[in-house]
């Protein structure tokens, strides 16, 4: 009986715990199954990626419906008082102008703003416009030129290596009698009897000997060769030919005039030490120095030119290279990133002409209300704080009246807009204007608040005295700014940062709760950080449009809630992964 018939026996008489066995074995295979894919305790990140949005910040206060009150008129800026526009008694309308301050600065920034707005107009304009056939037609022109500068100094090139080897064979010929030549002292070389008469007072002459034989013999080994090189040269040769003769001429030439000069200071030497003890100087010493300072002075000329033609060719080869370039781009029109940089600078621009025109309304004091004027204290040419009286207002106008702490009465100016709702009320909203901030707080078990008065831009027969009000006061906008959630933004150590996949996750899922799980550590990008808004917080500097952020992560199966918004990667911020 064989072993599978023995376990069949079992199990038809043990049918109760055969089957058992089996659940046992089933239930075990799956956990060990569900424990190697289980993705439990793994990190998942959810992604987003920078965008560009608006971005308004606002400011939630409430406070009560107020009337039948004397509004006091103040600038929001400091200087000179330019014109008084109302009187004691006068009614005035809501918007009416009330006085002017100097406001010379502040009409400059805004013309240099409109100046700035209108460059960045027009190069973009510039930059969208397809190139005209004069364009490519000046730019081709200016390829060809570059191109045939570059023929002739291929062929200037080539005469200044023809015109050097004219005195190459002169030079070397001399320089062969000079060193080898017996005819200073017919019994010995020439270079051997300089050293011999110089070495009897100096004791290093034998190596000025001996560095001018090596360097002759350097240099003639290099003549010889170029000699033979060029002699293979056609009369009219190439571009790579004739860099190939320039480059070795130009070394060959630099070798003699080492050989000469390695000459002349033995010979220089040997006249020294002669004339330093009144001894007779050869009369040949004189003539060999006066000859090779003379070859010294053509081989440096030759020197010279030689190299002011490699970098003229050098110099040719980039300029044809920037003018194809040039001249492809054109033809390919603008670059999607330099449009975008431009409307950037347009949209950032605009920004600062808004900017300067919001400044420019400060200096204007205008009625919140319609009303009386019950006084005007001031007068043309009277200095005005941000704290001065201009005049009083005496309205039965409805307005909000708030208390503001301190902190968020900082962030609030004369001006901005409200968005007002009524707790009596559900249905009604309202928009109103900031009219009055105290410049005074006012001090209750420690806390300091101020009191923040909104005008209504329309009055409302439904709204009593004393109703609450609850206002949403927007403190500042930025228009097509970079943004990211504001969930992604985490803070260490005192500083900002976000993390970010660089390169970018190759995956589409960018939002939900599910997230992904990788192996790549996002890196920490420091950022700078403006407004913010429920949703979003602008970014100053650290991040571009695009780029794939971290919002969150979480731990656990898909789905689980176990959020780590603050989490860092390992290592911590300016560990492993920053960037």
């Amino acid at each position: 009986m064989t072993y599978l018939q023995k376990i069949r026996n079992f199990v038809r008489a043990h049918r109760v715990w055969s089957a058992v066995l089996g659940i046992v074995v089933i239930l075990v295979c799956w956990w060990v199954y569900s424990k190697l894919t289980s993705t439990t305790g793994e990190t998942r990140y959810i992604l987003s990626t920078v965008s560009q949005n608006t971005v308004i910040s606002t400011l939630s206060e409430s406070g009560q419906v107020a009337a039948n009150q004397t509004l006091t008129l103040t600038p929001q800026v400091s200087g000179q008082v330019t014109s008084v526009l109302v009187k004691p008694g006068q009614t005035v309308r809501a918007g009416q102008l009330i006085a002017t301050i100097n406001a010379t600065d502040a009409l400059q920034q805004v013309t240099t703003a409109k100046r700035n707005l209108q460059s960045a107009q027009l190069t973009l304009a510039k930059l969208k416009q397809p190139a005209t056939e004069l364009t490519l037609t000046q730019q081709q022109n200016a390829l060809t030129q570059a191109q045939q500068s570059l023929e002739t100094q291929y062929q200037d090139a080539f005469s200044d290596v023809t015109s050097t080897f004219v005195d190459l064979p002169t030079i070397i010929a001399a320089l062969q009698d000079i060193d080898l030549g017996n005819t200073i002292e017919g019994s010995q070389q020439n270079i051997d009897y300089y050293a011999d008469q110089a070495g009897l007072f100096y004791t290093g002459a034998k190596a000025f000997r001996d560095a001018a034989y090596a360097d002759y013999q350097t240099a003639r080994s290099a003549y010889d060769k170029t000699f033979a090189d060029l002699k293979t040269v056609s009369a009219t040769p190439d571009h790579t030919t004739i860099e190939a003769a320039l480059t070795e001429t130009y070394n060959t030439t630099a070798r003699m005039a080492t050989a000469v000069k390695s000459a002349n200071d033995l010979v220089q030497l040997y006249v020294d030490q002669m004339s330093k003890r009144n001894n007779t100087v050869k009369a040949g010493a004189s003539t060999h120095i006066t000859n090779l300072q003379t070859y010294q002075t053509k081989l440096q000329t030759h020197l010279s030119q030689l190299l002011s033609d490699r970098n003229a060719l050098a110099t040719s080869k980039n300029t044809i290279v920037e003018k194809q370039q040039t001249l492809a781009q054109t033809r390919a029109g603008a670059d999607t990133l330099d449009i975008e940089q431009n409307e950037l600078s347009v949209a950032k621009a605009q920004d600062a002409l808004d900017e300067a025109n919001q400044t420019l309304a400060k200096y204007s004091v205008r009625a919140p209300f319609d009303g009386t004027i019950g006084s005007v204290p001031v007068q043309k040419y009277d200095q005005a704080q941000s704290a001065t009286t201009i005049a009083t207002l005496v309205t039965n106008a409805q307005y909000a009246s708030l208390t503001v702490n301190e902190v968020d009465a900082a962030k609030l100016q004369l001006g901005q807009k409200a968005t007002l709702t009524f707790d009596a009320i559900p249905d009604l909203t309202l928009t109103g204007t900031i009219a009055q901030i105290d410049s005074v707080g006012t001090v209750s078990q420690g806390v300091v608040s101020y009191e923040v008065r909104i005008s209504f831009d329309t009055q409302d027969a439904r709204i009593k005295s004393g109703m609450t009000v609850n206002a949403v006061i927007q403190t500042g906008i930025a228009q097509d700014a970079l943004t990211v959630p504001s969930s992604a933004i985490k803070t260490q150590n005192g500083q900002t940062y976000v993390q970010l996949f660089d390169p970018a996750l190759a995956t589409t899922t960018m939002s939900g709760t599910t997230g992904v799980i990788t192996k790549q550590t996002p890196l920490l990008v420091p950022v700078q950080t403006g407004l913010s808004d429920a949703k979003n917080t602008v970014i100053l500097t650290g991040l571009d449009l695009g780029q794939q952020i971290v919002t969150r992560t979480t731990t656990g199966v898909a789905g689980a809630a176990s959020s780590a918004a603050s989490r860092t990667s390992a290592g911590g911020f300016g560990g492993p992964g920053v960037r």
